[in-house]
C-alpha cells in the first residue's frame, strides 16, 4: 500500500514538473479573442457591461461588486469564484469601446480586455479581445492546456448575451488565441 503511495507521489511530481518547464517555454504574453453577434442595440449593450453594480444578477463568477476610483481612473473590485480582481477602465467611447485592465499587480495574471460593439444588421457584434499575461509558468500550462484562455471569455459573451434578453446568440460565439 505505502508503495503505491510513493509511486502515486512520485508520478504526480515528475508530471508536475513536466508542467512547470513546458510552462518556462511557453510566451508569457498571448492574445486571445471572442465575437458574438447580438441581438440587441449596442446602447443596451453598453449598458449592461458599464452597470457594474448589477454584475452580480447576470454573472456567475462574480459575488459583489465594490466601485473604486481615484483622481486619474475608475474602477471595480469584483469579489467572487475567481478571488478578488480588481480592474481598471483605461478608455472608454459609448457604446463602441471599452478597454479595461486588471488593475492588482500582486496576481500571478495580468493584462487587459478591449470590448468592441459594432452595429450589425440583427443588432450588434460584440468583439472581446484579450491582451493577457502569465508570470507563473504552472499557470501558464495550466490556462494554455488545461482551460484555454477563452474560457472566462466565453462565459462573459454568453452571460451578456442573456443580460441583454438574446437567449440565441451562444450558437454564435467565436473565439480564438495567438
Amino acid at each position: 500500500m505505502i508503495w503505491w503511495a510513493i509511486v502515486s507521489l512520485g508520478t504526480l511530481t515528475v508530471v508536475g514538473a513536466i508542467a512547470v518547464v513546458i510552462g518556462w517555454w511557453l510566451p508569457v504574453e498571448h492574445r486571445a479573442s471572442g465575437q458574438i453577434e447580438i441581438d440587441a442595440p449596442p446602447e443596451r449593450i453598453w449598458a449592461a457591461m458599464t452597470d457594474i453594480e448589477a454584475f452580480p444578477a447576470w454573472r456567475s463568477d462574480v459575488t459583489r461588486v465594490e466601485r473604486v476610483s481615484a483622481a486619474d481612473t475608475v474602477g471595480w473590485v469584483e469579489h467572487g469564484r475567481h478571488g478578488r480582481l480588481t480592474f481598471a477602465v483605461e478608455r472608454a467611447e459609448p457604446p463602441r469601446v471599452l478597454v479595461t485592465r486588471i488593475a492588482d499587480r500582486s496576481l500571478p495574471f495580468g493584462g487587459t480586455w478591449t470590448y468592441e460593439i459594432a452595429p450589425s444588421d440583427r443588432g450588434a457584434v460584440v468583439t472581446i479581445i484579450e491582451h493577457g499575461e502569465i508570470y507563473n509558468p504552472l499557470f501558464r500550462f495550466m490556462s494554455r492546456f488545461v482551460f484555454g484562455y477563452d474560457g472566462t471569455m466565453r462565459a462573459y459573451l454568453s452571460a451578456l448575451a442573456a443580460r441583454v434578453g438574446d437567449t440565441e446568440a451562444d450558437a454564435a460565439l467565436r473565439t480564438g488565441r495567438t
